[in-house]
């Protein structure tokens, strides 16, 4: 355990930021999981589920949760699934 007062604090920052990026990356999981779904189901909202979950990849690249080239290794999978399923 840290006793230097501004380690504490890091230690508190760094929590604090692990636990944001887990729920980013996870919720990013979900909105592929959910495009692919909703792409074997087809109908309309493919489109939207395909839009959501690029976006979300997009805005964690942008924060820096994920790396940009993972980012995009992440959406041109998608993209590939996607596509093979319709």
């Amino acid at each position: 355990m840290a006793n230097i007062k501004s380690q504490i604090k890091r230690n508190r920052q760094n929590e604090r930021l692990r636990l944001r990026n887990k729920s980013v990356r996870s919720e990013v999981r979900t909105r592929t999981k959910t495009a692919v779904e909703a792409a074997e189901a087809g109908g309309e909202q493919a489109l939207d589920a395909l839009r959501a979950a690029v976006k979300r990849i997009d805005k964690a690249a942008a924060k820096g949760i994920i790396h940009k080239n993972q980012a995009a290794h992440r959406k041109s999978r998608l993209m590939r699934r996607i596509a093979k399923i319709s």
